[in-house]
């Protein structure tokens, strides 16, 4: 039996871990495909190509304990969605900064 998905409730949301979630530039980017995608997509399509399925769960379970994400098992596919709503709730333009910011940040090497 696989194990449920732990999502904190958004009291428990803080700002570090948001940040220090985001700070990665694989999950900045699966941030930005999964805002880009207005609706649920699976893990495969959000995160970097070159990424091995490993190293993608991870850089999930970080977004995941942050907060940031909300993921539910669909057959043999894990679909993830935003809580910018909830987020937003909390930290009032707080994700829309964030992005905004990472589009004109330069690349790092």
């Amino acid at each position: 039996m696989q194990r449920p998905f732990v999502h904190p409730p958004i009291e428990d949301v803080t700002l570090e871990a948001i940040l220090y979630a985001l700070s990665d530039p694989a999950r900045l980017e699966i941030v930005r495909k999964l805002t880009a995608g207005g609706c649920p997509m699976n893990c495969s399509t959000a995160a970097p190509v070159h990424l091995p399925k490993s190293t993608q769960s991870h850089h999930y379970q970080v977004l995941r304990e942050a907060g940031l994400i909300r993921s539910e098992r669909r057959g043999t596919e894990v679909v993830n969605t935003l809580r910018c709503s909830e987020i937003g709730e909390k930290f009032p333009n707080l994700m829309q900064t964030i992005l905004k910011a990472s589009e004109i940040s330069p690349p790092r090497p």
